[in-house]
């Protein structure tokens, strides 16, 4: 509670000047065909976001280990002042995507973060040597694919007022009552940390918006989400411990999904053609609107959020037919927003 208040605070207040300081350094978002927004909104929140973060863990990091907390940090850094230099129009837009995302998810990986999908595997015969003697490394390459593809989806997914932050909050609530759940005090820790500080951001940042993250908080929500769901342990030998991360980060795994297929079916490039094809795009334009579309991933960010806490509690039998289920929805769901209407970027063959 004490780091959630300490979060929630800094966050909340730190925004104000932070607001007053994008406005003085012209860091301004822009309206423009690719904008929801019609006038020009101030960026550089996530430096709020950050400090509220930063400074929730490093007053709550008493007993813990302060040299995974430290790489965790300096990476989760880096990223957002990569992301900010791309704000401000100093960097490539794909050195964030091929430089610095990568560079802190081997940061990470070389101070022990790491999945334990494939090394937890309990198979038998020829297949259990074989995955005791390549499951580390493809753990390894796991977490890699992982911390940066999950960093990328929240970089794409902050399109929409609120939408980032209240996606992280949920995010990591559930990851905080997860971690209390089985016991791990350093990853209850940190989400507590980015739900307070995504909370204190998120009411300068709900529709209408005040003042917008940029891509550096972004990132820095995204790493440290997806570094969440890396170091996640369940107690037991669950089959399905995977999916917690997965269900948990569900609205941003999915909707980068969604605009990849779909870009690449019209020819273009997914992570540089930026438009108005997410997910809560279309939603708005079924008649929600924007608050509306928001608070419907809200929902469905609480509402697999809760499935992942049942997950560990189902049977083998329940858990594949879970599986097959969401599977198959999600299918249905990504071709029925498809055909839905929604604005194709310009060049577009369809």
């Amino acid at each position: 509670m004490i780091t959630f208040a300490i979060a929630l605070a800094t966050s909340f207040t730190a925004t104000v000047p932070v607001r007053q300081l994008a406005i003085r350094l012209d860091m301004l978002d822009w309206p423009g065909p690719r904008k929801v927004h019609s006038a020009p909104i101030p960026l550089l929140g996530g430096l709020g976001i950050y400090c509220g973060a930063v400074l929730a863990i490093v007053l709550s990091m008493d007993g813990q280990p302060r040299g995974q907390i430290f790489s965790i940090l300096a990476s989760a850094t880096l990223l957002l002042i990569v992301g900010t230099l791309d704000d401000r129009g100093l960097l490539h837009h794909q050195i964030k995507l091929f430089v610095a995302m990568p560079l802190a998810a081997l940061t990470l990986l070389a101070t022990g973060v790491r999945v334990h999908v494939f090394s937890a595997i309990v198979v038998s015969g020829w297949v259990s040597g074989w995955v005791s003697g390549w499951g580390p490394a493809l753990d390894a390459g796991l977490t890699l694919f992982w911390l940066v593809g999950v960093t990328a989806a929240f970089s794409i997914l902050d399109h929409m007022d609120g939408l980032t932050s209240g996606i992280a909050a949920i995010a990591s609530f559930f990851f905080a009552l997860l971690a209390m759940i089985h016991g791990q005090v350093l990853v209850g820790t940190l989400a507590t940390a980015v739900l307070g500080a995504s909370l204190g951001f998120l009411y300068w940042n709900f529709n209408p918006a005040k003042i917008f993250m940029g891509d550096g908080g972004a990132m820095f929500l995204g790493f440290m989400l997806a570094t969440l769901g890396a170091k996640l342990r369940l107690s037991g030998t669950s089959r399905f411990a995977w999916m917690v991360p997965v269900l948990v980060l569900a609205v941003p795994i999915f909707d980068t999904t969604l605009v990849s297929i779909s870009r690449l079916r019209r020819g273009l490039v997914p992570f540089t053609s930026p438009g108005k094809d997410h997910t809560a795009h279309r939603l708005a334009k079924t008649g929600l609107g924007q608050r509306g579309a928001v608070l419907a991933l809200y929902a469905v960010g609480a509402l697999f959020g809760m499935m992942a806490l049942l997950l560990g509690r189902v049977t083998l039998a329940k858990g594949n037919a879970l599986v097959a289920v969401l599977g198959f929805a999600a299918l249905i769901a990504v071709i029925g927003l498809e055909l839905s209407p929604y604005e194709r970027q310009a060049g577009s063959a369809r």
